[in-house]
């Protein structure tokens, strides 16, 4: 009998690997993941215009690079297929009128006709390679690289101070928050800050054109074009019937029932969406920055999103009466609401940096709770977070750690800097 149900296991998870997307929780063993090697946008940072382009410091590029591959290795040497966002842009982008397309969307995007330059750009963009094109997008263009002889405006020979025709998108490395896999679909998402907006565009081409994933019918639950922001740090997937949103300075309540709408409307498994309120401020940027899910009954957690009983806003909503409306009932006990909707009879949740209060709000700055689960039981950290990985394994948990120097001043960590395609079910 053990064999039948091993057999009929292992037939499930084949099942599952050849659909392109397949994430029904946080910790089932990780298949295939999405990342963003940085590049050259991270050179075109500068002081005058980081909080512009959302970074606190500017990190060291071949620093960066190194620790990234060390992550990407790490992935690798578990048995995990990574993909990267750049080389899939431009598979994507491999029909010429597709291209050209995509420039004129991300022109669009980038307002490049408030200075009159769009002409100018787009002639540039499109005379490069398609990988070589991406990454200058990525990159950024600076209004030096156009020759004096292209510029036929005299606001484009006036020095406004500014250097970018398009500002770079240093933030890409965060590949988490663009877009998120539930389930067998994908939410493609309106981004809050202007900074990042654009990054979505790149999913959403890929979803639509890449062959890996065009003529899959894979579900959108939500695109980006829907008014209200949300983010991928916001979204966990806890199980095949529960999600977790995080109501942050980056996602709306509105975009967090706009979408449980149409995952309860569309016959998704999903049954319960817990919108989880979290202070809105830059340390706590998204859910997954205070709180991940490392097993079937463990989570992280910064304990100063709770109140002194460990109290926080947490609203459940399910499917309501007709298609318009879904049912809300509030909580005010994250643990409970957990357990809750989760069926568990007890669950642990492991604080950061141990609970101090100067040791937890400083590896919370570097992402102490912020853990990528490869599976159940096993996440990669950053290494810098000592305290917090200690009582992880204290708890049971394997945690394998990554480099971190430079990959952390982005103010991110593993979970920011992946967008899990597919994984096992649990």
């Amino acid at each position: 009998m053990s064999l039948v149900i091993e057999l009929n296991s292992e037939k499930r998870n084949l099942s599952q690997l050849k659909h392109p997307i397949h994430v029904t929780s946080e910790i089932g063993t990780l298949r295939t993941v999405l990342l963003k090697r940085p590049g050259g946008e991270v050179e075109n940072l500068v002081p005058e215009y980081l909080q512009r382009l959302l970074f606190d410091d500017i990190p060291y590029l071949p620093i960066i690079q190194r620790e990234h591959d060390y992550f990407a290795e790490t992935l690798k040497n578990r048995g995990i297929e990574v993909l990267y966002l750049e080389k899939l842009a431009a598979e994507a982008l491999a029909n010429p009128e597709l291209k050209k397309q995509f420039v004129n969307d991300i022109l669009r995007e980038s307002r490049a006709n408030v200075n009159g330059a769009a002409n100018v750009l787009r002639e540039y963009l499109l005379s490069f390679p398609t990988a070589e094109m991406v990454n200058k997008i990525m990159s950024g263009i600076l209004k030096n690289e156009i020759e004096a002889s292209k510029k036929t405006h005299l606001y484009e020979f006036m020095d406004d101070h500014y250097p970018f025709y398009l500002d770079p998108m240093p933030n890409l490395y965060f590949t988490r928050d663009p877009a998120a896999c539930i389930g067998n679909g994908l939410s493609i998402n309106s981004m809050r800050e202007p900074a990042r907006c654009r990054e979505s565009l790149f999913m959403q081409y890929i979803i639509q054109h890449h062959p890996r994933f065009a003529g899959h019918d894979i579900p959108v639950w939500l695109d980006r074009d829907y008014e209200f922001p949300i983010e991928g740090g916001d979204e966990l997937v806890l199980s095949d019937e529960v999600i977790a949103i995080g109501v942050s300075a980056r996602t709306s309540a509105k975009a967090i029932e706009r979408l449980a709408l149409n995952l309860f409307n569309r016959n998704s498994s999903f049954k319960k969406v817990l919108a989880v309120e979290i202070p809105k401020c830059r340390a706590f940027m998204h859910l997954d920055t205070v709180f991940t899910m490392v097993d079937y009954d463990k989570f992280t957690i910064h304990p100063a999103i709770q109140g002194p009983q460990g109290n926080m806003n947490v609203y459940i909503l399910e499917k309501g009466e007709d298609e318009k409306h879904v049912s809300i009932s509030h909580r005010t006990n994250l643990q409970e609401a957990l357990k809750e909707a989760l069926q568990l009879s007890d669950l642990v949740l492991i604080p950061c940096g141990g609970g101090d209060e100067i040791a937890a709000s400083r590896e919370q700055w570097n992402d102490g709770s912020n853990t990528l689960a490869i599976a159940p039981g096993v996440v990669v950290t950053y290494d810098r977070n000592y305290i917090s990985n200690e009582l992880l394994r204290q708890h049971g948990i394997e945690v394998v750690e990554i480099l971190s120097s430079e990959l952390s001043r982005g103010r991110g960590g593993p979970r920011c800097m992946s967008m899990p395609i597919v994984r096992e079910d649990i």
